[in-house]
């Protein structure tokens, strides 16, 4: 099998791991409607296996399928963009710190930060166009999932990064 094809079916395994990870343990959040989940680490480190187009997409595709699937219908475009870009800009983000001393953990550390400055910010200026100021209420929620996401990432990271030498895959960052 040559690269093209597993990095594409890399891809299509981590849409599918970030899609079971949202939606398999979710812990509401009161007064949202919203829920936590563990799928932000998978969101995270699409983005550091896949590199920024593939973990865009796998991000992506995988978050907003979990929306689809389970009834959050307005939120699969903005989800789809937000969980991308945090794929995209963690890829970038862990390509340029990697080869530096204890530059695979802080580019780990890294994206968990670009999680929860996006998922909280992005998804509360999109909650803003439909619930006004009443869309802050999800931000504590969210802050709360980037973190559990970038707790995971950093626990699942150093398992992660022996793949490549399993699977023939190179990362997608050298």
């Amino acid at each position: 099998m040559n690269n093209k094809t597993r990095l594409i079916v890399m891809t299509a395994l981590f849409a599918a791991l970030t899609c079971v990870a949202t939606m398999a343990i979710r812990i509401p959040t009161p007064g949202t409607g919203g829920y936590i989940h563990p799928g932000d680490a998978l969101v995270i480190l699409s983005g550091i296996m896949l590199g920024p187009v593939y973990g865009f997409i796998a991000a992506g595709l995988g978050s907003c399928l979990s929306d689809l699937l389970g009834g959050y219908f307005l939120y699969v475009p903005a989800t789809f963009v937000i969980k991308g870009l945090i794929a995209c800009l963690t890829a970038l983000a862990y390509k340029r710190l990697a080869d530096k001393p204890k530059g695979q953990l802080l580019g780990v550390v890294c994206g968990g930060v670009i999680d929860i400055v996006l998922v909280a910010g992005g998804y509360f200026v999109f909650e803003f166009f439909f619930y006004g100021l009443g869309a802050a209420a999800s931000i504590p929620a969210n802050i709360i999932q980037g973190v559990g996401g970038l707790v995971i990432a950093v626990i699942l990271s150093p398992v992660l990064n022996a793949a490549p030498r399993m699977t023939g895959l190179q990362h997608a960052h050298r």
